[in-house]
């Protein structure tokens, strides 16, 4: 009798252990990838979800083969309210595993915005609004915002000018106040490098970021931005107005792309550097780092004057004499052809 029970036991045990094999390798089973050659898929976590809606949600999407499975497995590591809510693009071709370390992560979907050097605060905006993702008009209110740029510690006006040119990635809920910070930020590490430079030559923040704008406008040319710099350095030097046409561009409401002599003789613009001396009140656009580096590194020369000769590089003169027949040949005979 004691025999009957002690086989009929082991063989209980025998099955329970041979149930709970079964039962692991299933539920081990569920949490494979639902599809390896399944595409991504675009997921939204709420802010605030519970594990068991994002399971869920997560198997009703096709990213997992068990939602109740993936919230036990969150709540097993003492991961389920570490989830962080934001939008995902997750592939069915991950475990269960692999998905819940990613929502853990925070590695959420974010968009590509290339903002080329050069650019204004107003055509930044307006490639954060062709994304479909970001608000561009709040984005340029932000960025002509004086009392940001005071917050940020910045001479201004507004942000332009240090709004640093660059390949950015920001996820959808990125407000424009956070983007426009991290633009800013950017421009910080670069200023770093620059700024002893600047003081070595007695030049402020302003002066240098306002200048760089300035030869960012002048020239694509890359290899001429010293050499321009270095006019634009001559002329303050020797109390000459600038005379830029991109600075005066600048101030313009609705310019049409046509700067007439009405526009050179507006007292009232004051971007117009063919009326005012100096500089203007503050960038014109928002230089990159080797325009900037071009201001505080300047060639070191004694011309004058600059025109262009319609390929993208200029012809430098020293003297108004020499400018004039530079300016007849490449300009004058060209508008007359």
């Amino acid at each position: 009798m004691r025999r009957a029970v002690a086989l009929a036991t082991a063989l209980a045990i025998a099955g329970a252990a041979g149930a709970g094999i079964l039962a692991y390798r299933e539920g081990r089973a569920r949490l494979e990838p639902v599809d390896p050659a399944g595409e991504p898929v675009v997921f939204m976590v709420p802010r605030g979800a519970p594990v068991r809606r994002i399971g869920r949600d997560l198997e009703a999407a096709g990213l997992v083969r068990d939602g109740r499975l993936f919230a036990w497995l969150a709540r097993w590591h003492g991961l389920a309210g570490r989830i962080q809510a934001g939008e995902y693009e997750l592939s069915p071709a991950r475990s269960a595993a692999e998905i819940l370390a990613l929502l853990v992560e925070g590695r959420v979907r974010t968009f590509e915005v290339v903002v080329p050097e050069g650019f204004t605060a107003a055509q930044i905006a307006e490639r954060l609004e062709a994304t479909g993702v970001f608000d561009g008009r709040r984005f340029l209110e932000v960025a002509r915002s004086d009392e940001l740029a005071r917050e940020l510690g910045l001479p201004g006006p507004g942000l332009e000018g240090y709004l640093f040119p660059d390949t950015y990635r920001w996820p959808r809920d990125t407000s424009p106040e956070r983007i426009a910070r991290s633009m800013v930020e950017r421009f910080r590490a670069v200023w770093a490098g620059i700024e002893p430079l600047a003081a070595r030559r007695g030049l402020d923040m302003r002066e240098v970021v306002t200048l760089a704008s300035i030869v960012e406008k002048e020239t694509g040319a890359p290899e001429e931005r010293p050499r321009i710099a270095g006019v634009f350095l001559n002329r303050l030097a020797r109390g000459m107005r600038l005379e830029s046409d991109p600075t005066t561009i600048y101030g313009i409401a609705d310019f049409d792309g046509n700067l007439r002599r009405a526009h050179l003789e507006d007292a009232t613009n004051p971007y117009n550097t063919y009326r005012i001396e100096g500089l203007p009140p503050g960038p014109i656009c928002n230089p990159g780092r080797e325009a900037l580096r071009a201001v505080v590194e300047p060639e070191e020369h004694d011309y004058l004057f600059f025109v262009s000769r319609n390929d993208g590089t200029h012809v430098f003169s020293r003297s108004f004499a020499e400018h004039s027949r530079a300016v007849d040949r490449f300009q004058r005979r060209r508008s007359a052809r």
